[in-house]
């Protein structure tokens, strides 16, 4: 197996398929494991922390290789043909196991989106096997990384929702919050067979909600606004209104607008929304423009867009 030759303030490396678990039509879970997993970690509860994996290319088998490499990794790796460093795309990390070199990490991916050309994650995902080889790039323990987006102000009633992309996140939140927490969950999936065990406090009621065929999102964005009470819930949003790339936290801003930088005040509710980008956000305008939520207490991530191809 490679090995990098630097300490990066972020890990960086080539890891192998160590199980692979169909969960069902829409997932598959992923177990990947290495020596330099050992050095994976962050400080307090993972959440939704974010990993990005570098897969082969579907055609020609090529991997980017980590050998030396150094802070100046990404744009060497941009600058090279996609045939031979493959394709890199974000994922959730679902769990940890193991320690030391015998550490592992298991990831849900989503094998295929409805009516959409099957990318190279989901077509990775579809084929893998024990042995496979992906690089990973992830969070080292002792540095900062990012990629955690799930920040609720102290004591706050939770609302999170997402489709299936946001499946795995949601999942992986549930099963780490305080047993005090309150609150509620959707998660809109393609079928009923999609519906996955997870295990939330009890105060947190989770919503599955199965498409079986019916628009993407709509079953999602009435069961959201039946929950809050908002009056005149119809909003519509026009293909040119829509950034693919909408990413609101009280971090960050896609837009551009000035953000607070970080979590204030107690109580009130705290929403997470994540999935595909028309859809959240006409979820977007009905907390913010309607219900009035401050920019603190929210976080809406536009995991995907129909009919447009994901950068990483």
């Amino acid at each position: 197996m490679t090995m990098t030759s630097a300490v990066l303030p972020m890990l960086l490396a080539e890891v192998e398929v160590v199980s692979v678990e169909r969960l069902s039509p829409t997932f598959v879970r992923v177990e990947l494991g290495g020596p330099e997993l050992a050095h994976f970690g962050v400080e307090g509860a993972r959440y939704d922390q974010r990993i990005k994996l570098i897969l082969p290319d579907p055609d020609t088998g090529g991997l980017t290789s980590t050998e030396g490499a150094d802070e100046s990794w990404l744009a060497t790796w941009l600058d090279r043909p996609v045939t031979e460093r493959g394709h890199m795309r974000t994922y959730t990390v679902r769990d940890v196991r193991g320690s030391g070199e015998q550490t592992t990490l298991v990831v849900d991916m989503v094998l295929h989106l409805e009516g959409d050309l099957v990318g190279p994650g989901s077509s990775w995902a579809s084929q893998a096997a024990p042995g496979d080889r992906i690089v990973v790039l992830g969070p080292r323990r002792g540095y900062p990384y990012g990629g955690i987006e799930f920040t609720p102000p102290p004591g706050a009633d939770l609302l999170l929702v997402g489709d299936e992309t946001a499946v795995p996140a949601i999942c992986t939140v549930l099963e780490q919050l305080a047993d005090d927490a309150r609150g509620k969950a959707f998660l809109e999936v393609p079928v009923a067979a999609d519906v996955q065990a997870v295990r939330p406090p009890a105060g947190v009621d989770v919503v599955w909600l199965a498409r079986e065929g019916a628009e993407l999102g709509a079953g999602l964005h009435d069961a959201v606004v039946a929950h809050l009470g908002i009056p005149g819930a119809t909003v519509e949003v026009a293909p040119d209104e829509v950034d693919p790339d909408l990413w609101e936290t009280p971090f960050y801003s896609s837009s551009g607008e000035e953000v607070p930088g970080g979590v204030v005040g107690v109580g009130g509710t705290y929403a997470w929304i994540a999935g595909e980008s028309k859809v959240v956000t006409g979820l977007r305008r009905h907390l913010v423009n309607e219900l009035g939520f401050d920019r603190s207490q929210v976080a809406f991530m536009g995991y995907w867009r129909r009919g447009v191809a994901m950068k990483s």
